[in-house]
């Protein structure tokens, strides 16, 4: 796993060597000091760093160098799945590009799958194959990346897209806005978690809890409704 905030995940106790050869010890991936100080030195390479880094300690490094550390140190067990859990989040935008080509890089070199998790769409878009939306603690809609982006179906992912603030002047329009706050996780309600701040809700999103329902192929959304039918015929009866 690689943690948000590099300047917390590292201990300051421990120098960089020390810090990527402990996951090797309690995995047993290296069966000697001088195996496990050559693949040290491999992984350090590998993030973009220099074996000379190895003997210094977190407080020497700038917030994109921790986090080179970082995941050299969840290299380390040699894993084929590793949770990116907002990665960039705490880095400054050149730096965020820097990480992410990296990511990208690693993943493409050693074959590993991500889970990422984060609130920034574009990241989001540019890193991710597959996107979950989630609220409340519950995946609301499950999609390929693109097809998500281009035709979200939960309202929330609505919503969500569609707050995004556009640079082009041109294209600039009012940003959508969920009525209401987001209901307290120790007091969940009933029904459908979205209903509270969802424009088309009715008793039966009271009453009932949505199931997840593929809508077109490998698209999945938990909604009692086909929302785009809703809203076309919520505005052709405000038309008539």
């Amino acid at each position: 796993m690689v943690f948000q905030d590099p300047y917390a995940s590292l201990d300051p106790r421990q120098n960089v060597r020390s810090a990527i050869i402990e996951p090797m010890k309690i995995h047993h991936t290296v069966s000697s000091k001088s195996e496990a100080n050559k693949r040290a030195a491999e992984l350090i390479e590998k993030v973009g760093l220099n074996p000379d880094h190895l003997a210094r300690f977190p407080h020497e490094f700038s917030g994109g160098q921790r986090q080179r550390i970082a995941v050299a140190i969840a290299l380390a067990v040699e894993p084929s799945f590793i949770v990116l859990d907002e990665p960039t989040s705490s880095l400054d935008v050149s730096v965020q590009a820097q990480i992410l080509k990296l990511f990208r890089n690693i993943q493409s070199e050693m074959g590993l799958t991500y889970v990422f998790i984060s609130h920034n769409l574009a990241v989001i878009r540019q890193m991710c194959t597959r996107t979950g939306v989630m609220y409340l603690g519950r995946i609301v809609e499950l999609a390929y990346t693109e097809r998500l982006f281009e035709n979200p179906k939960h309202p929330y992912t609505k919503a969500l897209l569609s707050s995004v603030p556009l640079p082009d002047p041109s294209k600039r329009k009012e940003l959508a806005t969920l009525q209401g706050d987001v209901p307290t996780p120790v007091a969940i309600p009933g029904g459908c978690r979205f209903r509270t701040r969802c424009a088309y809700s009715t008793e039966k999103c009271v009453r009932d809890s949505p199931p997840m329902v593929e809508v077109e192929r490998n698209h999945w959304t938990e909604c009692h409704y086909d929302i785009d039918f809703v809203a076309k015929t919520q505005q052709d009866i405000a038309t008539i």
